[in-house]
């Protein structure tokens, strides 16, 4: 009987106990799109008890979304708080606005998300906290037009990230095995012409934003790769495309699928994956903190 007492006052210790990553809401401002933007920073419980520098996990909100989204949607588990704990990372979320696509608009010169993410975003970050300011300690992630955002971020700047993923990735602005019903499509082509132009008229805008044309970039910019989808989400023929060419062309990458569609349910199943995936990868790196 004491035994069984003091097992469950310890149960009750570690339970109350629990994750105590500080979460806080910082503001990044743009010079090159002249706004302010607001963004979710992470922290783990270890970092404010020394003075060691943290690698950074950028994750990125998905379309008709905004930068409080992970931390909103997964508030019932506080899922970002218990990776930023366990793997001794400092989660970032950016701002993407709803259908930015994180790309550097041709059309929209307030929509210069690519400059924003890659370069503002990460200055700040390494210019506020304890961070690895180099590629070795850099990964970036995200769902669906943030899983875009983050392979081609990773693809088109080798230089800042070692690893990156994506979750239910709407790879393909030129919407090509996008399974939604034909006034779906129509509604995504007006966004996407905002940003990109009318794709009749510029073409070449969207077969060079298109990241299933950009496994050979991929594969040069040597990232460590995790990708995945639902088997029922309406994207999951555009990402078995990009996995069917990596393999192709000989890129090393990490592809999944698991039931499950375009849903929060989904994505809180998939980040932990992702998290363990970076977590390796800082460590061979030599950038986690032990």
């Amino acid at each position: 009987m004491k035994k069984k007492f003091v097992f469950f006052v310890l149960s009750l210790f570690i339970i109350s106990k629990g994750f105590t990553a500080t979460v806080d809401t910082i503001v990044i401002p743009s010079k090159v799109m002249q706004k302010e933007y607001k963004a979710v920073i992470v922290l783990p419980d270890s970092y404010a008890s020394g003075n060691k520098n943290y690698p950074v996990l950028y994750l990125l909100h998905g379309g008709y979304g905004h930068f409080d989204d992970w931390i909103k949607k997964t508030a019932e588990t506080k899922l970002i708080q218990k990776i930023s704990d366990e793997y001794n990372f400092i989660v970032v979320m950016p701002e993407g606005e709803t259908f930015s696509y994180y790309i550097n608009s041709p059309v929209t010169k307030e929509s210069q998300f690519e400059s924003y993410i890659t370069k503002e975003v990460v200055e700040k970050i390494d210019n506020s906290y304890r961070t690895i300011r180099n590629r070795k300690g850099r990964a970036i992630t995200g769902l669906s037009m943030g899983g875009y955002g983050a392979l081609y971020l990773s693809a088109r700047h080798p230089d800042l990230y070692c690893a990156a993923g994506s979750m239910s990735g709407a790879l393909n602005p030129d919407m090509r095995d996008w399974k939604f019903p034909s006034n779906a499509l129509q509604a995504f082509k007006k966004e996407f012409e905002k940003i990109l132009g009318p794709i009749e008229k510029y073409p070449e805008r969207y077969a060079d934003a298109s990241i299933i044309n950009m496994a050979d970039k991929i594969k040069a910019a040597d990232i460590q790769l995790i990708f995945d989808d639902g088997v029922n989400d309406f994207f999951i023929d555009v990402n078995r495309e990009l996995h069917r060419r990596l393999v192709f062309n000989g890129t090393p990458h990490d592809y999944s699928e698991r039931p499950g569609s375009h849903t929060w349910d989904y994505w809180k199943n998939s980040l932990p994956y992702h998290a363990l995936f970076f977590s390796k990868v800082f460590r061979e790196n030599g950038s986690a903190i032990k």
